[in-house]
């Protein structure tokens, strides 16, 4: 140990002023902007932390067991994707998340992604600065009265629900683990949403299950001209088939705020495609989410230990 008081070890550069004002009893070591894996597993080799709050970069089993003193991992928001679980439970290390804490961030952007897509905003945006006026020629996707499909109805997808259903759409969503639903969100299976959905967007958590969930097959089986909206996980989609479905006109745009590969590969296959809209996995950063995911992950974190 490198300090007499126990260590929290954040996966990132900084914590909220909030969180950290929790966290007095302990030493915050920071692992920087971009750790990688073996970052981590030097950390914790050298400091034995006895919480991890995790921000960026993975958290596996090498990491715990360079960390004996490892009783719990906090995730700085929702996804616990880049978490060993398994490897968690073997250790009796606790692995929580911060759920809900940036649900109005990541409903919000998957919102804008989604009026960008139907609206053309991005490309409408270049054309005017390159001084021409597409007036006569150009026709916005109208989305009242049209239907969404959400996949995954925990905080972030019913907030992008009520949003939708206040704009005239009409909501269908999957979700085996959702209960008590309000009455505007019907409730379906993931055929249905293929069938019936003029635009998709994500909302579950990545799994071994669900992974490259919208592949070349269930796109094949949306409507043509379907808008794909993904602020969830990257995983969650076959970059290749959602990027030749949309070149195909299947797809009529897709806006993006996660990847498979983060930070995304360049040069990249999407790099160019003007009907594909992306942004750096950043729904959830904005100013009040950080101090929420702080909080929160700083707060479960501190119960555990308090146990």
């Amino acid at each position: 140990m490198s300090s007499r008081k126990p260590v929290f070890l954040i996966t990132g550069a900084d914590l909220a002023p909030q969180a950290l004002a929790l966290l007095g009893d302990y030493e915050v070591v920071y692992a920087g902007k971009t750790p990688t894996e073996a970052d981590i597993v030097a950390l914790c080799k050298q400091h034995d932390p006895v919480a991890i709050i995790v921000r960026y970069s993975k958290v596996g089993a090498a990491a715990m067991d360079a960390a004996p003193s490892l009783k719990v991992i906090s995730k700085h928001g929702s996804g616990t994707d880049t978490i060993d679980k398994a490897a968690a439970a073997q250790r009796g290390i606790q692995v929580k998340a911060a759920v809900g804490a940036n649900a109005a961030a990541v409903a919000e952007q998957a919102l804008a992604l989604l009026l960008a897509c139907a609206k053309s905003v991005v490309q409408l945006n270049e054309r005017m600065h390159a001084g021409h006026w597409d007036k006569a020629t150009h026709k916005s996707v109208e989305l009242a009265g049209r239907t969404v499909g959400l996949i995954g109805l925990g905080a972030i997808g019913l907030r992008f629900a009520r949003m939708a259903d206040a704009m005239g759409l009409r909501v269908l969503g999957f979700d085996p683990y959702a209960k008590d639903l309000p009455d505007y969100v019907h409730s379906v299976d993931l055929e249905t949403i293929w069938r019936e959905s003029d635009a998709l967007s994500l909302h579950c958590p990545l799994t071994s299950d669900n992974a490259k969930l919208i592949n070349a097959n269930t796109l094949a089986q949306c409507k043509r001209g379907v808008i794909v909206v993904n602020t969830a996980r990257g995983g969650l989609i076959d970059e290749d088939a959602l990027l030749q479905a949309v070149r195909d006109g299947q797809v009529h745009s897709a806006g993006l705020d996660s990847f498979a590969v983060e930070p995304m590969t360049a040069p990249h296959p999407f790099h160019g495609e003007p009907r594909i809209l992306l942004s750096p996995h950043i729904g959830g950063v904005t100013s009040d989410a950080y101090v929420n995911m702080g909080v929160g992950a700083a707060k479960n974190a501190l119960a555990v230990l308090a146990n």
